[in-house]
């Protein structure tokens, strides 16, 4: 890997580099995807069919395209039971961290006739995405769907790809059972999206969508939001690792290429103030790609998102962590906590050299839907906040309103919004 001082200009090289995997930056797919969005805005379940066998060599039609009980019970015959034992002790942590972000609803009234509060609610009916094709991911079907359980979803409908054969991943499908989906459809794609987005004759309309997804998914979610909502626009995976002295090289190197193995646009990022911890990670980074199965995709993941940056300080280390607001976050310090309390912006924290970043991914219980490039600034992991919504409360009595009807009068003229007063005023015209 690189090795390069720390500085300004580094930094902004570093950040404008990040910046161009980002999803908003992928304009020439926009029309493709909107086409296929218009189509099965039209036409509904023979659009989905139809682009379902262009797409994925797969024939379902409305008969098929719902996946049945017997599929799910051929699913758990293939899936090993051991393996079966763990998305279920991962998924009681899931639950257990999620069940702690859950929000109630409250009411405050006082003595004077008021009332206010807010109403949650949680939403009556979510799809969510699930990615296929080679690669299979339960661990994220575990975590989309969860949360929405928590929070009281009615309705889990998950859309996923399906094999040439027809059929889901029976992993996949397992975890989606365990997890608790309502039902799952086979179709994958933009036209998922669509389908979620619109609602199709076999297929409902929801009221948000979640889940990761190519360029042409995330494109969709972009294209559909404000027709339903979205959790986000995910970019390629990226770890920032912050370390001093003390921190083991070879764990770190570790940590970095658990990241760099997703695809060729992900980033993996060390930032140290040890320019010998810097030289020993570069060192075990190339003997680890040597071994690893995935190392053609980790070196060209290195090659153009990879950095070792070498600090001056750690006040600038964690200045330039803030900056680049990465997926992940490891803190491997003397004092990581001491640590931990100046950062600002990051997906997920992650403290200590025995808390690597796949914890986090499959086990601990937080959620690994993570923000991405850079948009830890502003958004959050996926919680329960995202399957509720709130509603305000407001009670007044008519001594209450009387008290300050002449207040809320003269601030709507000061507007000029005559029948917002007019609307106050007439509750008191006989008492005037």
């Amino acid at each position: 890997m690189r090795i390069e001082k720390l500085d300004e200009s580094t930094k902004k090289n570093l950040l404008d580099d990040l910046l161009k995997r980002s999803p908003n930056n992928y304009g020439q797919y926009e029309a493709s995807v909107r086409g296929i969005l218009d189509e099965v805005k039209e036409k509904g379940d023979a659009a989905v069919f139809a682009y379902t066998e262009k797409f994925d060599g797969a024939k379902v039609d409305a008969d098929t395209i719902l996946v049945t009980q017997e599929e799910i019970q051929e699913a758990y015959a293939q899936v090993e039971d051991s393996l079966l034992e763990i998305i279920r002790k991962s998924l009681k942590n899931i639950e257990a961290y999620h069940a702690k972000q859950m929000q109630y609803s409250w009411f405050d009234s006082k003595p004077d006739g008021t009332l206010l509060g807010q109403k949650v609610t949680a939403l009556k009916r979510v799809g969510v995405y699930v990615p296929g094709g080679k690669a299979v991911y339960p661990s994220s079907v575990l975590m989309n769907i969860m949360p929405a359980k928590v929070a009281g979803v009615e309705e889990i409908i998950m859309t996923t790809p399906p094999g040439k054969d027809g059929k889901v991943n029976p992993t996949t499908l397992v975890a989606a059972k365990e997890a608790g989906a309502t039902a799952v459809y086979k179709v994958g794609g933009a036209q998922a999206i669509a389908a979620l987005a619109y609602g199709t004759q076999s297929i409902p309309k929801v009221d948000k969508i979640v889940g990761p997804g190519n360029i042409y998914v995330a494109l969709a979610k972009k294209a559909v939001y404000g027709h339903v909502s979205i959790d986000s626009i995910a970019g390629p995976s990226e770890i920032l690792v912050l370390a001093d002295e003390t921190a083991n090289p070879r764990f770190v190197a570790a940590d970095l290429l658990s990241q760099a193995e997703h695809d060729e646009l992900a980033s993996a990022i060390l930032v140290t103030t040890s320019e010998e911890l810097a030289k020993k990670v570069s060192e075990q980074v190339d003997a680890f790609v040597k071994e690893l199965s995935r190392g053609e995709i980790i070196q060209k993941s290195l090659d153009n998102y990879g950095h070792i940056l070498v600090a001056e300080t750690m006040e600038d280390a964690i200045d330039a962590a803030n900056e680049i607001a990465s997926e992940h976050l490891e803190i491997v310090t003397k004092d990581p906590y001491e640590v931990m309390m100046k950062i600002r912006n990051a997906g997920a924290i992650f403290i200590g050299e025995y808390s690597s970043e796949p914890l986090g991914d499959y086990f601990a219980g937080p959620n690994h839907v993570l923000p991405t490039n850079g948009t830890a600034k502003f958004f959050s992991p996926l919680s329960v906040d995202d399957f509720i919504k709130k509603s305000s409360i407001i009670a007044y009595s008519k001594e209450a309103l009387e008290a300050v009807h002449q207040d809320i009068e003269r601030f709507a003229e000061a507007e000029q919004l005559t029948a917002h007063a007019n609307s106050i005023k007439v509750r008191f015209e006989k008492a005037e």
